[in-house]
C-alpha cells in the first residue's frame, strides 16, 4: 500500500508542475561504516506547513513531519529522526540490513516532490593479509600467485612494492580483484591476486605491501618478502698473482666467485679431470697434494646452485707448477794449471729446481762455445783443451727458469810465463840524482826477479823497481832483469839498458851573467890584438938587401 501511495504521489507531483531537475538529496550512494550514525540531509529549504515522509526502499515507513509534530513509526523509534525544522533524517547505529534506497516525499501547499538516495554500510576494513602460492620461488622459472585476502566491505584493492605502486602490464603482471559491487547490500570476504610470471630476484623483495580500501578507511598488510633463488651467474676465477708459471710450495691460490642465492657451491677441474677439493679457494698445496701441477694446464671452477640446480663454469686459468731453482754447485779444476799444458772442465748442477735456462759468464761477460772452448749438448759443462793464460778470470753459471735465478761463481786461476822482461830507465843520467829502473814482466803467480849490472847480481835487489835514491860513477854500465816462476819453471831476461852517469852541469849562472862574461872576453881579445901590432911596430926590421 505504502508503494501505491508513493507512486500517486509521484504522479500528484507531476500534476502539480513539480520539475525533475530539482535537486532534494545529495546523490548517492552515501556511504556510513557499520555501527555509526547517519544523517540524510535535504537539499531544498521546506515549508512551515510542508508534510514530509521518509520510507525505507519505498515501502517501509520511517516516519512524517507535520506542522508543529513529528511521528516516528514503532519499527524506528529509537533509531531514527527526523529534524522539524529542516526535515533531515537521522540514522543511529546502523546496521548491516539498514542498506538501501531511502526515499523523501515533500507535499506542500502547491507541489509534491519526491526523491531518492542510496545507503551504503560499509564493514570496517579488517584483517588484510597475504599469501603466497609458492613458499619460494625460482628466478625466471616461477609463476607466483599472491593473494591479498580482507574482512569488511572493500571497494579497491592496491599492491605496492617499496611504496611503488605495481600496475597490471598484462604480461608479467596480472592484477585480479574481487570486490564489492555497486549494488551489493551485504558486506563480505574480497579479495585481490598479483601474478607474476617468471619472477625475477627483484620482484618479490620491495617489501610487498597489499591495501584495502573504501571510501570512508583502509588498512595495509603486514609486510611481505618472498624469496627468489636465483644464479649461479657472474662465475670469475681469479689467481692470486700473474703468470703461466707459478713457484712451488708457494701462497700461490685460485678463487672462484659467482652471484647466487643461495651461496653456490664449487668443484674444481684440471683440465677435464676433477679435482677432489670443494669451496671457493683451490691452495697450492691441495694441487700440488692431488699430484696436478706438473704439467702445463687449464684449470676452472664450475658454481652451482642447489636451489636452482644450474651449473655455470668459469673461463681457464693456464698455469704450471714450477719448482724454484734452491741453490748452484759450480765445480772446476782442482790442481796446479799451467798454460799449454793443462786443460780444464767446468760443471754446473742445479742443488734442487727445473732448469730452464743456463748461461755461462767470464769476467762478467757471456762466455759462447768456440774452437778454444767446448760446451756439453745441455750446457751443464764446458771443456778447455789446452789452457791459455787468457782463460784466466772468474767463471759464472746462472740457471733459471720461469719463477728463479740462481747462480755461482768459479775463479780459474791458469800459471803461465814469465814472458820476456822489459826494462825501462833513462840511458843517461846525472850523478848524485835519483834514478829509477823498472822491469816488467808477465807471470802467474808473479815471477821472482833479479837485477844485474854488468852480468853480476846486485843483492838483495828482486823487486820490479830498482832505485837509486842518489846514484854515482860505479852505477854506469849495463843492466837487465831475469824473471823466474817456481810453478812453471820458467825463467827470461830482459835486454840490456846501458846507464851512463854523467857529471852534473852547473846551470846556476844568469842569462845577464853569461853576457857580461862573453863581453868581457871579447874585450880582452881586441886588446890582445892591438897590442900586438904595437909591439911589432916598435921593433926596427933589417933591410934584406
Amino acid at each position: 500500500m505504502a508503494l501505491i501511495a508513493f507512486s500517486l504521489l509521484l504522479l500528484l507531483s507531476v500534476k502539480s508542475g513539480f520539475s525533475a531537475g530539482e535537486k532534494v538529496l545529495p546523490d548517492g550512494p552515501l556511504d556510513v561504516l557499520l555501527g555509526k550514525d547517519l544523517t540524510i540531509n535535504l537539499l531544498r529549504p521546506t515549508g512551515k506547513d510542508d508534510i514530509i515522509t521518509w520510507n525505507y526502499k519505498g515501502s517501509t515507513s520511517i516516519g512524517t513531519v507535520r506542522p508543529g509534530a513529528v511521528t516516528i513509526t514503532d519499527q524506528y523509534k529509537g533509531r531514527a529522526s527526523i529534524n522539524v525544522t529542516d526535515g533531515s533524517l537521522t540514522l543511529k547505529s546502523i546496521k548491516s540490513e539498514d542498506s538501501g534506497d531511502y526515499n523523501v516525499v515533500i507535499i506542500g501547499l502547491t507541489t509534491t516532490i519526491p526523491a531518492e538516495v542510496k545507503i551504503r554500510v560499509l564493514e570496517p576494513v579488517s584483517d588484510v593479509m597475504i599469501k603466497s602460492d609458492l613458499p619460494e620461488a625460482i628466478e625466471y622459472n616461477s609463476t607466483v600467485v599472491l593473494t591479498c585476502t580482507s574482512k569488511g566491505s572493500i571497494l579497491s584493492f592496491t599492491w605496492t612494492n617499496d611504496s611503488k605502486s605495481i600496475p597490471s602490464d598484462d604480461k608479467r603482471f596480472t592484477v585480479q580483484s574481487s570486490v564489492m559491487s555497486d549494488t551489493a547490500e551485504i558486506p563480505g570476504k574480497y579479495s585481490s591476486k598479483l601474478t607474476i610470471t617468471g619472477v625475477q630476484r627483484y620482484d618479490l623483495v620491495g617489501p610487498i605491501v597489499c591495501t584495502a580500501a573504501n571510501p570512508l578507511q583502509k588498512e595495509s598488510s603486514a609486510k611481505f618478502n618472498l624469496t627468489t633463488y636465483y644464479g649461479p651467474e657472474a662465475v670469475t676465477i681469479k689467481a692470486s698473482s700473474q703468470g703461466k708459471y707459478v713457484p712451488s710450495n708457494s701462497d700461490f691460490n685460485l678463487t672462484c666467485s659467482a652471484s647466487s642465492k643461495p651461496a653456490a657451491t664449487f668443484t674444481w677441474f684440471h683440465n677435464a679431470e676433477q679435482i677432489e677439493a670443494s669451496g671457493p679457494v683451490l691452495t697450492l698445496k691441495v694441487i700440488e697434494e692431488k699430484g696436478f701441477g706438473h704439467t702445463m694446464g687449464n684449470y676452472r671452477c664450475v658454481a652451482k646452485n642447489d636451489k636452482t640446480q644450474r651449473k655455470v663454469p668459469s673461463t681457464n686459468v693456464e698455469f704450471s707448477v714450477m719448482e724454484a731453482i734452491s741453490g748452484v754447485k759450480l765445480s772446476g779444476p782442482k790442481g796446479i794449471l799451467i798454460a799449454g799444458n793443462s786443460s780444464a772442465n767446468l760443471t754446473c748442477q742445479a742443488v734442487r729446481g727445473n732448469v730452464t735456462d743456463r748461461v755461462w759468464l767470464k769476467d762478467g761477460k757471456p762466455l759462447s762455445p768456440d774452437s778454444h772452448v767446448k760446451f756439453s749438448s745441455d750446457s751443464t759443462s764446458i771443456y778447455i783443451d789446452v789452457l791459455k793464460k787468457e782463460d784466466n778470470g772468474d767463471y759464472v753459471c746462472r740457471l733459471s727458469n720461469s719463477v728463479s735465478t740462481k747462480e755461482a761463481n768459479f775463479t780459474m786461476t791458469v800459471n803461465y810465463g814469465p814472458e820476456a822482461p822489459v826494462v825501462k830507465g833513462d840511458p843517461e843520467v846525472q850523478l848524485n840524482t835519483r834514478v829509477e829502473l823498472t822491469c816488467s814482466v808477465s807471470s802467474v803467480p808473479p815471477a821472482k826477479i833479479i837485477w844485474k849490472l854488468n852480468g853480476t847480481v846486485i843483492p838483495g835487489e828482486t823487486k820490479e823497481k830498482l832505485i837509486y835514491n842518489s846514484i854515482d860513477y860505479k852505477s854506469s854500465g849495463t843492466y837487465t832483469c831475469e824473471a823466474s816462476n817456481e810453478v812453471t819453471g820458467k825463467s827470461t831476461k830482459s835486454l840490456p839498458l846501458s846507464v851512463t852517469v854523467k857529471e852534473k852541469i852547473d846551470e846556476g849562472l844568469s842569462d845577464g851573467a853569461i853576457a857580461g862574461i862573453v863581453i868581457g872576453c871579447l874585450v880582452a881579445v881586441g886588446a890582445a890584438i892591438a897590442l900586438f901590432f904595437y909591439c911589432r911596430g916598435k921593433i926596427p926590421v933589417s933591410s934584406p938587401y
